[in-house]
């Protein structure tokens, strides 16, 4: 998707309509159109970058801090009893609009809302196999 087509880019230009919660410059936070529970933000840098690995460290720091201080309103507003922050990349795991966002959500028991382990939870990995993926990833990281 390109900027010029991302309704994010629209809404971060004051192009499209929002609700806006909080706007701190390089990083803006409105409410989901689809409240799939009260209080659903999306944080989103101004600029785009289409998933997490388009994004550069200051626009990453920028958007996790303003997801904090909006948990923290939603936690003074709503007094939820729980919380989740989520990110998705690509379309294998859900991503919809294609310009990176956080989505904030206060979460209560029973609210419909997926579970992390959808089929339940699964066994324990082994130790070998722990050491050999933190190994490979180790070898990986960068910065």
């Amino acid at each position: 998707m390109s900027a010029a087509a991302c309704p994010f880019c629209a809404i971060a230009a004051g192009a499209a309509p929002a609700a806006i919660v909080a706007d701190e410059g390089d990083v803006l936070a409105f409410l989901d159109l689809r409240q799939a529970v009260p209080g659903h933000v999306l944080v989103v840098p101004r600029r785009h970058a289409a998933d997490l690995y388009a994004l550069t460290p200051d626009e990453a720091s920028a958007a996790i801090r303003l997801a904090q201080r909006v948990a923290q309103a939603l936690r003074a507003a709503f007094d939820p009893p729980g919380l989740n922050l989520w990110q998705s990349n690509g379309h294998a795991a859900g991503q919809e609009v294609f310009h990176f966002h956080l989505h904030v959500q206060p979460r209560r028991v029973g609210d419909g809302l997926a579970r992390v382990y959808p089929g339940g939870e699964p066994p324990p990995a082994g130790a070998d196999e722990l050491d050999a993926l933190a190994r490979s990833l180790r070898a990986h990281l960068h910065g």
